[in-house]
C-alpha cells in the first residue's frame, strides 16, 4: 500500500498492512504540520521529520500500537486527550490504565511494552478535552471526543478535504473496549457520532486504511460484532462457567493467538465488560467463580 494525499492530508500506511502491532498514520500539512499516531513505518516517519518537518505529534489514544515510534520525536511536542495522557507518564500508569493488577502479569507486560514497543515515559505538552477546533493555518481540524475504546479516545476530522481519522473504531471489524476505563455503551455512542460526520474520506489506523464510499453497512457491521459477542456469551452461559472457561471459548479472538499473555488478557477483559453489562441488566449473576444466567 502506497502513500495517498488528500489535499493537505497524507495517509502513511503501516507495516504489516497496518495490522497490530503497527498502525496507519496521518500527516497534516498546514502552517503547522502534524503527525497522528506514529506507529506506521519508522523510515517514512523519520523522513517526514527530517524533510517537510513535523511540528507536533498527536495521539488518538495511549495504546502501544499507536505510539511505537514516538521515541523518534523527542523535540516535537506531544498532544493527546487529557483523560488518556497520564497513561504514558510512567509504566506503572500504563499498566494501571490497562487494568493489569497481577504482579507476574505486570512484569511480563512491562518486558513486552519496553522491548518491542519502545515505551518511553512521556508527559503530554498539550491536552485535548475533545470537541474542539484547531486551526493549523490553512487547515482546520475538529478534535472529536469519542470515548469507549479508551476513556479518552479521540478522532480527527480535517474539514477542508473532508477526511475523518476514525481512530480505533476501525471497521475491520474488531471493536475493543477491554481497558480499565473502556465502556461498551460509550463505544456504541461514539460510532453513532462518527457516522454522522460529513466526511468524504475515512481513514482507519488498521487494515484497509482508506475508505471512500458510504460506510453505512460497515458501521452496522462493526456494531453487530458487539451484539454477536454478547449473544455468544449468553449461549455459552447456558451452563455455569468460570472466567477461565470463558477465555478458553475464544469468543473474541476465535482462536488462541500469540503472544498468549496479551491475547488471553484481551479476551478476559472484553468478556468482563460484557459480563458487567449483563449483570447490571439482571441477565447474569455471579456466584463465587461461576457466572450463570438468571433466567
Amino acid at each position: 500500500m502506497g502513500l495517498f494525499d488528500f489535499g493537505p492530508v497524507r495517509f502513511i500506511p503501516g507495516d504489516n498492512r497496518g495490522r497490530y502491532p503497527f498502525c496507519n498514520s496521518l500527516y497534516i500539512q498546514g502552517e503547522r504540520r502534524i503527525i497522528i499516531d506514529p506507529s506506521s513505518n519508522e523510515g517514512q516517519l523519520a523522513a517526514l521529520r527530517d524533510g517537510p518537518g513535523i511540528d507536533e505529534v498527536w495521539l488518538s489514544h495511549y495504546h502501544e500500537d499507536h505510539f511505537m515510534f514516538l521515541g523518534i520525536f523527542t523535540k516535537e511536542p506531544l498532544a493527546m486527550s487529557a483523560v488518556d495522557a497520564p497513561a504514558l507518564e510512567s509504566m506503572a500508569n500504563f499498566l494501571d490504565y490497562y487494568g493489569i493488577t497481577d504482579q507476574g502479569d505486570r512484569a511480563a507486560w512491562k518486558e513486552i511494552i519496553n522491548t518491542f514497543f519502545r515505551f518511553q515515559p512521556r508527559r503530554a505538552d498539550r491536552l485535548f478535552g475533545g470537541n474542539e477546533i484547531v486551526d493549523l493555518g490553512g487547515v482546520t481540524v475538529e478534535v472529536l471526543r469519542t470515548p469507549g475504546h479508551t476513556a479518552g479516545h479521540l478522532s480527527f476530522f480535517v474539514r477542508e478535504p473532508g477526511v475523518l481519522f476514525i481512530g480505533d473504531y476501525d471497521l475491520s471489524p474488531f471493536p475493543y473496549y477491554g481497558d480499565r476505563d473502556s465502556d461498551i455503551d460509550q463505544t456504541i455512542a461514539s460510532v453513532r457520532c462518527l457516522r454522522d460526520v460529513p466526511a468524504r474520506v475515512w481513514i482507519s489506523p488498521h487494515d484497509k486504511g482508506i475508505y471512500r464510499d458510504n460506510l453505512g453497512d460497515l458501521w452496522d457491521r462493526f456494531l453487530t460484532v458487539i451484539q454477536q459477542r454478547e449473544d455468544r456469551l449468553l449461549d455459552f452461559l447456558a451452563v455455569p462457567r468460570t472466567m477461565g472457561n470463558i477465555v478458553e471459548a475464544r469468543i473474541v479472538y476465535k482462536k488462541a493467538r500469540e503472544p498468549k499473555l496479551l491475547y488471553d488478557f484481551g479476551e478476559m477483559c472484553t468478556m468482563n465488560k460484557h459480563l458487567a453489562r449483563l449483570i447490571g441488566r439482571g441477565v447474569v449473576t455471579q456466584e463465587g467463580e461461576y457466572y450463570r444466567l438468571t433466567r
